[in-house]
């Protein structure tokens, strides 16, 4: 019989209790399990904490890194900066030398379409030849100055240009400058201790600074149909000193008579004389003086030009004289100045770093005597009086080059006309725009000449700026002030009242009025040579004279002023009223400017009036009958920048570049005449304005 299981129970589970040992492994197990556990979480955290480590030394680099940027000097910018622009520039150096020559007149032609052949070119490919010897005469500021002896603040620079070239001294030491630049005041030539002379040769005006040629192009051109320096001469002078100052102390009329001698002597030719603006007076002076008897001039005798010179070629010359040099002898301002003083007034009329630059400007150039022969001549008779000038009713809107095309062409006319016919040009100056508009008969003016001056010492500073205003005070300001306006001949005694010293020195020189009688033995004396209307031309039936100078541009000829009292003793009470404008875009003053027709520097009227009729024919000025001629050139602003300052300009020191100008020029060199230049072009009023003119000939 079978035993009966113990527990016995159905059921078919596994009811065996488990051993001790299987007890123990059990917790074990667990105990591994969570060990590992533990160690995983373990790992986890020390893996979060090189995480944070690294976050950590990544964000101190990065401020590292921004402390590093912050202690980046201005030094080193510099040094990059400049380091750049050098390795751009000898980059492009290496490409332009790597280059073929012609690749950049290929460039050129491809935006410009084909360049003509310059003048000397053109010229040299018809057959034309070197003729006659050709005698350039610079004008004013255009011609280099050097130093030969100075004060010590100027050591160093021994025969180093302060005018002309880059002027380096005038930054570098302004005070120290104007004080060289500067004439004796009351001698009118070299202040004690110092020595300035002109550079000579063709250099000393081909360029006035780098890039900005003067002579330079017209030399070039002459050069291509075979002149050099054998047939050319530069007669440079010291355009600083009175003209006849310039023989005194250099002997410079005696050099350029001689050079002249000696240029017809080996060539057997005469001479083309070619003046330049302030030249066509120096060499109007030079003429006279050539055949004047010693002491006085050169004693070359009566035919002397006759014998000597062919043709004289003025271009852009101011016979008449300058309405310009009025206001820079006034108030050392012109357009130009009086706009960026008006625009920047703390850098021209306030002390900065010491330096007074208009007051300053003012004692240098009222010791120059050359500008003193640029004052205008001829008095009313030729500007005009308080209610009439030959320039009435001139049309400002025919200057404009781009003319306003949404008003139809009689609506443009008459707008232009109706402002023109209120400028009064005979008016050289007045103190307020309503004065320069008034009928005379309503303007009531006290005479100023004899009012007394309110001297002022109190205030000693202005004298390393002086100027005569200081020695005026307020009544004399006001005595100016309560004439209102001013016609040419009543400028002259203005400039008397205001700068005595200046004019006692420029009336021992020059001379501004209209001859009665050209036999009297008064105009035999040097202070009437330069003034064309107080002087006869040489007796040379076969010599020739050019007007050539430029038009279309609006010139400086009447100016409104206004009274601007100052917080100092040293300022100049006078200045340009820029806020003065005629309203509306054709209008004849702008920025206190009345403008006319003109190559923004020499109105017509004073270029051409000679030539066009006070010359013409034998009048008591031109006994001989010297042929004249007008030749103007409308100004034509350059097409794009390529063309640089313009082959068509008409501008005063640009029209020297001018191709047309430049190869009249070259005709007449050599051996043309003006009737094979085709005679008079004219393209302004010159001849109706001329007529206009009531003036005994």
């Amino acid at each position: 019989m079978a035993r009966r299981r113990r527990g016995g129970g159905g059921g078919g589970g596994d009811s065996r209790k488990p051993t001790p040992s299987e007890q123990q492994s059990q917790p074990q197990t667990g105990k591994k399990a969570q060990q590992k556990r533990e160690k995983e979480k373990e790992k986890e955290k020390d893996n979060e904490k090189e995480k944070k480590s690294q976050d950590f030394n990544d964000a101190s680099n990065l401020k590292k890194l921004k402390r590093e940027k912050k202690n980046w000097s201005c030094i080193d910018s510099c040094c990059w900066f400049i380091g750049s622009i050098c390795s751009i520039w000898w980059f492009l150096l290496f490409l332009y030398n790597a280059m073929p020559a012609s690749f950049p007149e290929y460039v050129t032609t491809a935006i410009t379409g084909k360049i003509p052949d310059p003048p000397g070119v053109k010229l040299q490919k018809e057959g034309l030849k070197a003729k006659h010897p050709v005698v350039f005469v610079p004008g004013i500021v255009t011609g280099g100055l050097e130093l030969w002896e100075g004060h010590p603040c100027m050591d160093g620079l021994f025969r180093k240009r302060l005018w002309g070239g880059t002027f380096g001294e005038l930054y570098k030491r302004p005070l120290c400058w104007v004080e060289h630049m500067s004439l004796d005041n009351e001698t009118g030539l070299d202040p004690p201790g110092i020595r300035i002379r002109p550079v000579s040769g063709l250099v000393a005006a081909d360029y006035f600074a780098a890039g900005y040629f003067v002579w330079a192009v017209l030399i070039a051109n002459l050069a291509s149909i075979g002149y050099e320096e054998k047939n050319m001469y530069m007669a440079a002078y010291d355009w600083r000193l009175s003209f006849q100052n310039t023989e005194v102390r250099d002997q410079t009329l005696s050099r350029m008579k001689s050079n002249i001698e000696l240029m017809v002597a080996t060539s057997g030719e005469k001479v083309v004389v070619i003046p330049h603006s302030m030249g066509t007076l120096y060499f109007l002076h030079f003429m006279k003086w050539a055949e004047a008897p010693p002491p006085l001039g050169g004693g070359g005798g009566g035919d002397w030009c006759a014998k000597h010179i062919k043709v004289v070629m003025n271009i852009g010359g101011p016979l008449l004289g300058l309405p310009k040099i009025v206001a820079g002898l006034f108030s050392a301002e012109a357009k130009d100045i009086a706009v960026a003083r008006a625009v920047a007034p703390g850098v021209l009329d306030k002390d900065i770093f010491g330096f007074q630059t208009l007051q300053h400007a003012m004692r240098m150039t009222r010791t120059w005597d050359s500008t003193m022969s640029l004052i205008p001549k001829g008095g009313d008779t030729i500007w005009g009086t308080l209610d009439w000038a030959p320039e009435h009713g001139h049309d400002c809107s025919t200057m404009k080059v781009k003319p306003n095309d949404t008003l139809p062409p009689k609506d443009q006319n008459k707008k232009g006309n109706f402002h023109a016919s209120k400028v009064n040009y005979g008016r050289i100056i007045s103190f307020g725009k309503e004065f320069a508009a008034l009928h005379s008969s309503k303007i009531d003016r006290v005479d100023f000449k004899d009012a007394k001056k309110g001297y002022n010492f109190g205030n000693t500073t202005c004298r390393d700026a002086w100027n005569e205003y200081h020695d005026m005070g307020i009544p004399g300001v006001e005595a100016i002030l309560d004439y209102k306006v001013y016609t040419v001949e009543s400028v002259l005694d203005l400039l008397q009242f205001v700068a005595p010293r200046m004019m006692k020195r420029g009336s021992a020189h020059y001379s501004y009025g209209i001859a009665d009688n050209l036999d009297d033995q008064k105009y035999q004396h040097y202070k009437y040579w330069s003034n064309p209307l107080e002087t006869r031309l040489p007796d040379a039936p076969e010599m020739e004279i050019f007007a050539m100078y430029g038009v279309g541009l609006a010139t400086e000829r009447a100016y409104i002023y206004k009274f601007t009292p100052g917080a100092d003793q040293c300022y100049i009470p006078f200045q340009i009223d820029t806020s003065a404008d005629g309203g509306i875009e054709e209008s004849c003053l702008k920025s206190g400017v009345f403008s006319v027709d003109g190559d923004e520097t020499v109105p017509s009227l004073s270029a051409g009036f000679m030539c066009a009729k006070g010359w013409r024919g034998k009048t008591r000025f031109n006994p001989s009958g010297i042929q004249t001629y007008v030749r103007e050139y409308d100004h034509a602003p350059p097409a794009t920048l390529l063309e640089g300052r313009g082959t068509q300009s008409g501008a005063h020191v640009d029209i020297m570049g001018n191709f047309a100008l430049i190869e009249d020029i070259i005709r007449v060199a050599a051996g043309a005449n003006g009737k094979d230049l085709g005679g008079d072009r004219v393209y302004s009023d010159i001849f109706k304005w001329s007529e206009r003119i009531k003036l005994q000939l």
